[in-house]
């Protein structure tokens, strides 16, 4: 159960557990009894979090507001970037030197190729 924090209006900020399903309604205040109020006090620990997931929030919430342009998506993803270019041009009708990656072959001892990345459910001929 997670916990939330409240406001009573006389004896000031408190913290209960309560279940999920009741996390909008009001608590009584453990000093006086009266009902206070759901509030959020403190931001989240974001700085527990692996740095790879704190960044793909903050990607989130840029994008939420604002999506990237083009010409700011190139900008972030300069040459050599592992996940837009690769070593094979292909011709495309929208741009004449497109990128597209290296398509991943394996091969057997007996000399059968299989490409484990395109369509692993698929058995090789």
């Amino acid at each position: 159960m997670p916990v939330y924090e409240y406001l009573c209006d006389d004896c000031g900020p408190f913290k209960d557990l309560r279940p999920m399903a009741e996390c909008d309604d009001p608590q009584n205040c453990p000093h006086c009894e009266t009902m206070a109020p759901r509030v959020i006090l403190t931001a989240p620990n974001f700085f527990c979090m692996p740095a790879e997931k704190r960044k793909a929030h903050a990607v989130n919430e840029r994008s939420t507001h604002a999506p990237q342009t083009l010409a700011q998506y190139k900008a972030s993803h300069g040459p050599g970037c592992g996940c837009c270019s690769s070593g094979k041009t292909v011709k495309d009708k929208s741009s004449s030197d497109r990128k597209k990656p290296a398509r991943l072959m394996t091969k057997t001892g007996s000399g059968a190729k299989g490409f484990p990345t395109a369509r692993p459910w698929m058995i090789s001929h």
